[in-house]
């Protein structure tokens, strides 16, 4: 039986923008204020949805300790107030609303610490293409001294280092808030801390609901490198982002 060959528009593209993970620790909990001190020039904005939780800052694993009393994981909250030069923010349990009250700071000792990042990718949807290329480092491994024979010694390698490289041609729009517009800004983002990628090759809905299971998509976290930026008047406003990754990327291919 022929094989149904995949087309573009079953592609997706889904991002987690730059500079929105943050560690703290208890003593940067305020229960007076209910405010929680992360790292300052970070790029968290308001109405980001965040998830909180304790790692471990040797391997990024789950970490141990009890998140202050007013926040639990598994719960995304959304942030209302960052300040960039202090690292100050606040969140709530509702887009826009009040601030959640917190009643003590905690408990996390070292090498464990709270995290805070963007709870889940989204779908960057004025992505026009995206490309994603894999490439590997020969090592030359040739020796001399061999025999002669009839024909010219061939060089022997093995493989070496892999590297990989992206970009994506995103549409600007006139709305501020699109995390297309604010990959623009990431790129040039002095700390690019939870920037990830999840490139979707064949995206599949169940009942309306993106189903991983039989999606098949490539992950991984990113630095952005470059932005460039293309205006005439003739075609709507483009730019191209790229970026390469900063760990292995994850392929899932399988439809299972």
């Amino acid at each position: 039986m022929a094989a149904t060959v995949l087309s573009g528009t079953s592609g997706a593209l889904y991002y987690k923008p730059a500079g929105t993970l943050g560690q703290f620790d208890s003593t940067g909990v305020n229960t007076t204020s209910d405010e929680i001190t992360v790292a300052p020039f970070l790029n968290f904005k308001v109405g980001d949805p965040v998830v909180f939780s304790v790692v471990d800052t040797t391997d990024g694993s789950a970490g141990t300790g009890t998140l202050p009393a007013g926040i639990t994981t598994a719960t995304t909250y959304y942030v209302i107030a960052y300040a960039n030069t202090t690292g100050v923010m606040q969140v709530s349990a509702t887009s826009g609303g009040a601030t959640i009250t917190i009643t003590d700071t905690g408990t996390v000792s070292a090498p464990n610490k709270f995290q805070v990042e963007y709870a889940a990718f989204a779908s960057v949807a004025q992505v026009r293409e995206w490309s994603f290329e894999i490439t590997r480092d020969e090592i030359d491994v040739t020796t001399i001294g061999n025999a002669p024979g009839q024909y010219v010694p061939f060089r022997t390698f093995i493989a070496g280092f892999a590297d990989g490289s992206g970009s994506a041609t995103v549409y600007f729009t006139d709305t501020d808030d699109t995390l297309g517009n604010r990959m623009v800004e990431d790129v040039v983002l002095r700390i690019q801390t939870g920037a990830k990628f999840k490139l979707y090759t064949d995206q599949v809905f169940t009942s309306g609901t993106l189903d991983e299971t039989l999606s098949r998509s490539i992950e991984f976290e990113a630095n952005l490198t470059s932005a460039n930026l293309a205006i005439n008047p003739d075609d709507a406003q483009a730019v191209e982002i790229n970026f390469r990754p900063t760990t292995t990327p994850t392929f899932d291919f399988a439809k299972s």
